[in-house]
Parts: structure tokens; sequence; C-alpha cells
């Protein structure tokens, strides 16, 4: 069978291997670090994972932890006014339940079924000059790895990266402790809150290392009131000046937080990137070709909670393009067709990213605002998580947007 050379072991990375593994291919899986550093390191994202995405774990068979993680069956959105009240307060609800694995947790587990099944399994972090070596040994070398040295063998793409600098500084903290919120104690939602001209602030379910846990995610205008974590190295320091920021900005998701705590030592994370699209294919210097993975390629700000997400899809794309291509090669015809595969989705998801990382014009304020009044607009906008291309049909466009809310309104009445 034909040998896979898979360089970095995220949720696409591992998410393809495995896949491979399963079709009977020979994969080669290379990781900076062991299972156990990545389940005792620092965490590594927000994953708030939704139907589609968790469905390609289920039709793999490696959705292990879907049992113990949170169900999260709906998505608030709260719009802050200018004496720190709500404005805006609604929740949609979702369709099919997303849900949040802590990274640590899910990699770790996936690493080590990988190995268990037969899988080769390398420790080592790779550089060019590797690749330039493992191109003439294997059939089909693929990058997934999305900090470091490799990205830089991928240009970026101008034409659809229209942001050269980072637009938020992001700062994480998983906490235990977080009370329920009282509009709606008797399920788990995601919350959004838009803190118009600061930022914003997301608070989610999720399944960490010690159970049942939440993460408070601070998204901050670069140089505005909430870019104040660089440099903050005590993770006690980091989750104090998180609660600050919520009871001044957002005091009624500090009114839940009094008691929270770090879940562990390695529980914080901050850091910003500037949202890029890179062109997919990486030229090696002895002439090899490798093929980029998921935010190798396409990296869009948190914002709208999509990486997991489209790191799944990407894995789910590229896996049926390499078991349909069958024995022909891996050439850089078949490279560009792959990822215009994964584009088609993930063309929605830059989009729409792109676009609320802006100052959202009055149509959009006008659509948050109805969401609060006509609850099939909350769902929709809710399940537009899941599946961005919807938005295509009522955000972008004013004249769409005003037709869709007539229609749910006239709906609403009969």
């Amino acid at each position: 069978m034909r040998k896979i050379l898979i360089v970095g072991a995220g949720q696409s990375g591992l998410q393809l291997a495995l896949g491979l593994q399963s079709q009977g291919y020979e994969v080669t899986l290379m990781s900076n670090r062991t299972a156990d550093e990545i389940r005792t390191g620092r965490v590594m994202s927000t994953q708030c994972m939704f139907h589609t995405a968790l469905q390609h774990e289920r039709d793999l068979g490696i959705n292990f932890w879907e049992s113990q993680a949170p169900r999260i069956e709906g998505l608030g959105v709260s719009v802050a006014g200018p004496e720190s009240q709500r404005v805006i307060d609604w929740v949609g609800r979702l369709d099919g339940y997303a849900q949040s694995v802590d990274q640590r947790v899910k990699m770790a587990g996936w690493m080590e079924t990988f190995a268990q099944r037969g899988g080769q399994l390398v420790i080592h972090g790779a550089a060019v000059g590797d690749l330039d070596y493992f191109s003439r040994t294997y059939d089909l070398v693929l990058v997934s790895a999305g900090k470091g040295e490799l990205v830089s063998m991928f240009g970026r793409d101008a034409a659809r990266s229209p942001y050269a600098e980072p637009q938020r500084a992001l700062a994480v903290s998983y906490v235990h402790g977080l009370g329920p919120r009282p509009e709606h104690p008797d399920f788990d939602a995601v919350r959004c809150n838009l803190v118009p001209g600061v930022g914003e602030l997301f608070v989610m379910p999720t399944l960490t290392t010690s159970g049942r846990a939440d993460i408070l995610f601070w998204e901050g205008i670069p140089g505005g009131p909430l870019d104040v974590f660089q440099g903050v190295k005590d993770p006690s320091e980091h989750l104090a000046l998180t609660l600050e920021l919520m009871e001044k900005f957002t005091p009624w998701e500090y009114a839940r937080a009094t008691k929270a705590e770090l879940t562990d030592a390695n529980g914080t994370l901050a850091g910003r990137y500037a949202p890029t699209v890179r062109n997919p294919i990486g030229r090696l210097p002895g002439g090899g070709l490798v093929l980029g993975v998921a935010d190798v390629v396409v990296a869009n700000d948190p914002i709208t909670g999509q990486g997991s997400n489209s790191a799944s899809k990407c894995a789910a794309a590229y896996l049926a393009s390499i078991v349909e291509h069958g024995d022909k090669p891996f050439d850089e015809t078949w490279m560009r067709a792959t990822f215009d595969r994964y584009w088609n989705t993930a063309q929605h998801v830059t989009k729409w990213t792109n676009a609320m990382l802006g100052v959202p014009p009055e149509h959009v304020l006008g659509l948050i605002g109805a969401a609060g009044t006509l609850q099939p607009v909350a769902d929709r906008f809710a399940n537009g998580f899941d599946d961005p291309a919807d938005f295509e049909n009522f955000f972008f466009d004013p004249e769409k947007t005003a037709a869709y809310l007539a229609e749910a309104a006239g709906s609403g009445r009969s």
C-alpha cells in the first residue's frame, strides 16, 4: 500500500492519519511532542466543534469522548451598551449539538490510538531539510504543523488575505467553578459577548484533563483595553486580569464567574496572529512537493470558532481525495485540485470570519438585533456556525438581509 507522511499531530493531522490508517495506507506521523507531553502541557486552543465536524469523527469511530463532553445545544449572543449593560441578549438552538474537548485530551488519546493500531509515530521536530529527504521516500508528504519553519514554504495568497497584521489579541483561561447562565440553566450554550470597539468574550463548556470545565476567551482589538496579556507569565495573574475585564465590560458573565479557578497551571494561553490564506503547495529545495493541510494553508482568526471545525472538514476532504485517487501519482495538479475541494468549504469560513473582524455594518447590527425577538433568526444564525455557507443567503448583502428578516417577521405572525 502507498506510503504517506503527515507532519504535525493536531486535529487535522491526527484525524487524517487515523482515517488513512483505517483504509490500509502505510502512514508515518511526525510530532514534535509525545502524547504525555501534550497531555501535561499548555492548553492549545478554544475548540468548539459543531455537528458536521463531529460527524467526521464519528464516521471514523474516533469520537472517544462524546459521552463525557458537555452537549452544547445553543449559541447565544449578547451585545454590551455604553454603560456595560446588555442591549441585545438571545440564544439560538442548534439543530445538532456541539462539543468541546480540550485538545490536550484528544490529541494525546488519538496519538496513542494511532500507535496502538500499528502506525509509525516519530517524535521529531521536522525541518525543511528533513522533508527534502522524506519526499523521495514517501508517495505523499502532508504538512499539518501550523507554526514554525515549515509554514514559510507556503507563500501568502495576498488576494485571499486582506489582513497583514493580527486583528485581535487573544487570551484564554480554562476554569472550574463557573455558574450556569440564568437565562438557560437547563442546557449548555456557547455565549458570544460583543463589546463594540473593544472586543469579544466567548464562554464555552468543555471537557478537559480534570473533567467538565468552561473556557473564558477574550479577543481584544489590538491597542485597546483588552490588549493587556502580553508578558503576563503567571497563570493566576492571567485569570485575575480576565475576571477584572469581565467585571468591567461583561458584568452579566462576571456574575457567574466569582468562584472561577483555573483547571490547572497550564490552563491559560495568550497570543495573536494575522489571519492568512497561503498557497497550498510547498516546494522543497530538491524539487519535491508537499501539500499543506488545514491552518497551514487557511488560518482564520478564532472569532467565529471555526479552527477545529475547518481542520476536521479539511482532513475529511483530503482523505476522500487521496482514497479516490487510487494508485495515480500525487502530482501538482492533484494537490491543487485537492486543496480547491477544501477551499469550496473554507472560502465561506474565511469570508465570514474576516467580516466579523471588522466594524459590523448597519444591516448586520439589525440582523443581530432582530434575533432577539425572532427565534427563527437566532436559530439560523447559531446554525451558521456549523454551515457558514448559509451566511451567503442572509448575512453579507443588505437586500438579502432585509428580505430574510421580512420573511421571518411574516412567518412569526402567522
